[in-house]
């Protein structure tokens, strides 16, 4: 046995690329109390104090530094610390902590315009060698795209599609750099390289093309090591060489993709493995251990991404979406480690932050103490997210960025942006013409003559529009991907991957609760559109009331399980590039904002240009809604239909709860328990006193207050005025 693996138990995992089968062989279960934990020790208080002192001045300037000299890369920039004398863990994204840097090959002249918009000026003669060589993707996407597809996203019907930025939400295993050294890894690429020669094609010509951008990377990693004198070619032999390696594995994606969205994935179980090690042989302490953890979400937290100006709506906030999963199960046991408490820990040590995005794997056997831990957790830092660990075929997953599940190292996402549900009904109403510009965007879909609208006439000629559009949709998803793959591959991310991986492409739909509310009021009531000269609808006049969604009412419940099985099927029908099978399911990030800005009023009461009730909420501020049937009408949509997210967000009153702790911890854990056990999916909770909020919001900031909003943590002083306004508008629960 190689001597960094003394001690680990398992013989599979040392004679092929195995994590799985390492943890399933070594990890501990921890059912006991979280008494064990320690706080923050000196060496961290340092580095996090410095930290600090550089956030007062990051929130005064917003962007705080930026690298004007180098474009991104793995092995671009010089050495960077905190606090080098204190830092145990070591490693920065560029020489400076906070510092921004331009990707040139994802869309160089909104980046640079964005750095003008904070006062910094990139190198002119580095620009113009770049554009002198090449393209930046998002000019060779757009020169791709048919003019359907370009009208549709003009028009606000297909919105958010990565072709300006990097689709990120890409998994990688970083694990695998700890467990056997990059020199292994770079024979195991070299290996299946030498396998990829029989029948040469396109396929295993990109493929093999790949492959040898992982192992450059590989060898670039190795490098980047090396200039902080750390020697990754062989696997770690202690706990902290274990988080350093992993660390550095993260970093070289970080150092060389610019996207709001890079998750560190399922950590907990195999990083508790090296610590068990390390302090049965007397090497480490529980302080030390924690020390780790600490030092490496810190790490995490001052990461940055220069996001694009026109990306300022979606994705709020500074942070980038890392998440890490926590729990799960493994046969009749749970993935519940002391580390798993140590990685929560760092919320109470280094205060409340959206980094990591802790998602926690909920089943009914996860020990009742990490249960009353977690929701205390809750209670005090106001929010949490939860996924459904029930019933999954396995336990190694990570959230490919918001609520998606992906097998760790297995799998991989094309994120897909997604589709304008309320507008496209007004399409089917309009023949095609859009109800804000006027524009024709849609042929041959006929006239609705019936006053009031027709049920059946209307759902046929959705149907016809939906038709069109997702042949455009998925078009767009294909040249973007694909086009992507050629030009800015992840080989940072892909090269912790198996080499064949299974590819799923997301698809989503916004404003599902308005849309399926348009139609119960169509089926229920009469509903009369009033038309402008040109025939288009301004507004829409309701004789009587009608069901809504999130009332637990079966009808619309099964309408809208209905209109998600119609919307997959359709997807279902095309082709995907590189064979992709279909992620369906609900999308968020403040898109419900963005939508309803540029959607017409709706059949169902909605005003022109109001945002959308967000992910699988109901309809704010209809009345007959408590936290149980909102939860029962989205449990009652089958998750095979939206395996990429079904997100509820859900903000209870605080004073709801009970004045007691305990009275607070055991009603929170009912209503999960509760909820996933009935094939809820996910749930996003956020305890705050919306009367407090009002009131912050008139006259000062709110510090260190994070709310979980549709898949992304950030600090609520982050969110816009207009966020913070539909925020405050949503159903706050003081009804359980």
């Amino acid at each position: 046995m190689i001597k960094e693996w003394n001690g680990f138990k398992g013989t599979k995992w040392q004679q092929t690329i195995d994590v799985k089968d390492f943890i399933e062989n070594n990890y501990q279960e921890y059912l006991g109390d979280p008494e064990f934990l320690k706080g923050i020790s000196h060496k961290t208080s340092r580095v996090w104090s410095r930290c600090q002192k550089l956030f007062e001045k990051e929130n005064i300037t917003t962007v705080l530094d930026a690298e004007l000299n180098h474009f991104s890369g793995i092995d671009n920039f010089e050495q960077g610390y905190i606090d080098r004398k204190n830092e145990v863990i070591f490693g920065l994204q560029t020489d400076e902590p906070l510092k921004y840097f331009v990707n040139p090959f994802l869309c160089l002249d909104k980046s640079l315009e964005t750095l003008k918009n904070y006062g910094y000026r990139f190198n002119h003669s580095l620009e113009e060698q770049f554009k002198n060589i090449t393209q930046s993707v998002d000019q060779i996407i757009d020169q791709t795209y048919t003019k359907e597809i370009k009208k549709l996203k003009e028009a606000h019907v297909i919105e958010n599609l990565p072709d300006d930025y990097s689709r990120g939400f890409i998994v990688a295993d970083y694990r695998r750099l700890p467990l056997y050294g990059i020199d292994y890894l770079i024979a195991k690429k070299k290996h299946d390289l030498e396998r990829l020669k029989k029948d040469i094609n396109y396929s295993v010509i990109r493929t093999r093309e790949e492959v040898t951008k992982q192992i450059l990377a590989l060898n670039k990693i190795k490098s980047m090591a090396l200039d902080y004198d750390i020697d990754i070619s062989r696997p770690a032999s202690t706990a902290k060489e274990a988080v350093q390696w992993l660390y550095f594995a993260y970093l070289a994606g970080a150092k060389d993709i610019s996207t709001p969205s890079l998750p560190i994935g399922n950590n907990t179980a195999f990083l508790d493995i090296y610590i068990n090690r390390d302090l049965e042989n007397g090497v480490l302490t529980e302080e030390e251990a924690q020390e780790l953890i600490d030092q490496f979400v810190i790490k995490l937290r001052v990461i940055r991404f220069l996001t694009n100006i026109r990306h300022k709506d979606y994705f709020l906030g500074k942070h980038p979406l890392i998440s890490e999963v926590i729990g799960g199960s493994y046969h009749e046991h749970s993935m519940i480690t002391k580390t798993a408490y140590r990685f929560l820990n760092t919320q109470v040590n280094l205060g409340s932050n959206p980094v990591p995005n802790f998602t926690i794997l909920w089943s009914s056997n996860l020990p009742a103490n990490f249960k009353q831990y977690c929701i205390k957790l809750v209670t005090k830092n106001k929010s949490m997210q939860f996924i459904n660990g029930n019933n999954l075929n396995d336990y190694d997953y990570a959230t490919t960025g918001l609520t998606s599940l992906s097998k760790v190292g297995k799998q991989i996402d094309y994120y897909g942006g997604c589709l304008n549900l309320p507008k496209m009904l007004l399409y089917a109403i309009n023949e095609g013409y859009d109800e804000i510009t006027g524009e024709k965007v849609l042929e041959d879909i006929p006239s609705l003559e019936a006053s009031p609208l027709n049920f059946a006439e209307v759902v046929q000629n959705f149907a016809l529009v939906l038709n069109k559009i997702i042949t455009s949709y998925t078009d767009a998803l294909n040249i973007i991907h694909c086009i992507q793959d050629k030009y800015v591959y992840e080989s940072s991310l892909m090269a912790f991957n198996d080499t064949v991986v299974e590819r799923y492409m997301n698809f989503s739909v916004v404003g599902l609760s308005n849309f399926i509310d348009c139609l119960s009021a169509i089926r229920y009531t009469r509903v009369s559109v009033n038309r402008n000269e040109q025939g288009i609808s301004t507004d829409f006049k309701i004789d009587g009331t009608f069901p809504h969604f999130g009332t637990d009412n079966n009808k619309i419940d099964r309408l809208s399980g209905e209109i998600m099985k119609l919307i997959n099927k359709t997807i279902n029908y095309h082709d995907l590039y590189r064979n992709a099978k279909v992620k369906f399911g609900l999308e968020t990030i403040g898109l419900n904002i963005t939508c309803g800005e540029n959607t017409g009023a709706t059949p169902d009461g909605r005003f022109s240009k109001s945002s959308y009730s967000l992910g699988a909420n109901p309809v704010s501020n209809i009345g007959s809604i408590n936290l149980l049937s909102s939860l029962k009408s989205t449990m009652k949509i089958p998750k095979e239909l939206c395996m990429n997210g079904l997100p509820t967000t859900i903000n209870i009153d605080e004073n709801v709860l009970g004045s007691e702790k305990e009275e607070r911890i055991e009603l929170l854990i009912n209503i999960l328990d509760g909820f996933f056990n009935q094939n809820g999916k996910h749930i996003e909770i956020n305890i705050v006193n919306k009367d407090n909020l009002i009131t912050y919001a008139n006259n000062k900031k709110i510090d260190n207050l994070v709310i979980r909003n549709g898949g992304f943590a950030l600090f609520y002083d982050e969110l816009n005025e207009k966020s913070k306004d539909e925020f405050l508008s949503r159903n706050f629960y003081e009804v359980l």
